[in-house]
């Protein structure tokens, strides 16, 4: 089986490698840089590991360049990509320390590289009714189910454009719309995995209850500490996919 895909989000941005790991620095690719280096551990049935934010966190949720990201995990073997995407809960089971595996997207982003298609290709209109492949997501959750791992099966990414948290009246279409869930990395990256023909899903820690829901003041410190506990959980699934 070919090598795990795996892109790292807040608060997850590694992975213990093996002793034979590559990766030291950003990748270049004809979209630029990585996030940060392309960790392999192993060998076929292993494991590449990209940080999406940077190993350090510096790289704000609109300027990633995912398509960078996607282009040297599939130039690398991979056929499977499983996304970390640490969110806001908006569903009324949503709440912090709970992992949400979703099968539904809504994209709310603007101004981001959303294809890999240049100008003067022919145009291709890829089909995106279900946005995490179906087979692979239910991979995801069995193998969640055979380790014990509580999760939600199932609900709607919002994806937002960020930096900044949203206002309570966004979460509130956002609620209307049927969202459970709000994050900023879902799109373009859902999409062009779609386009490189790589399977992929998510697996969501809920950091905070959004904005409008929340009793307090939405900080990302106190975000990454409540879904640091989660990310144990989340590398044994790795592990176990891989």
């Amino acid at each position: 089986m070919a090598l795990l895909g795996v892109i790292g989000g807040s608060g997850l941005y590694g992975l213990e490698p093996d002793e034979g790991s590559v990766g030291s620095g950003p990748l270049k690719t004809p979209w630029g840089l990585t996030s940060g280096p392309m960790v392999v551990s192993g060998e076929g049935e292993g494991i590449a590991f990209i940080a999406r934010h940077g190993p350090d966190h510096s790289i704000a949720p609109h300027r990633i360049n995912y398509r960078a990201n996607i282009h040297a995990l599939a130039g690398a073997g991979v056929q499977r990509i499983l996304a970390v995407s640490s969110v806001g809960g908006i569903g009324q089971d949503c709440v912090p320390g709970s992992l949400v595996v979703p099968d539904q997207l809504i994209d709310y982003t603007f101004g981001r590289e959303m294809t890999f298609q240049s100008e003067g290709d022919p145009v291709v209109h890829f089909d995106f009714t279900d946005p995490y492949s179906p087979g692979w997501r239910g991979t995801v959750t069995n193998a969640l189910s055979d380790l014990d791992i509580e999760y939600l099966d199932g609900g709607t990414y919002a994806a937002v454009q960020g930096p900044r948290f949203e206002t309570a009246a966004e979460v509130g279409r956002l609620a209307a719309d049927g969202c459970s869930i709000v994050g900023m990395t879902g799109m373009p990256e859902a999409i062009l995995a779609r386009e490189a023909g790589l399977d992929y899903a998510a697996i969501c820690p809920v950091g905070n209850l959004a904005a409008g829901i929340s009793p307090e003041e939405l900080k990302m410190g106190n975000v990454i500490a409540a879904v640091g506990p989660g990310m144990e959980r989340i590398t044994t699934l790795i592990v176990s996919l891989a």
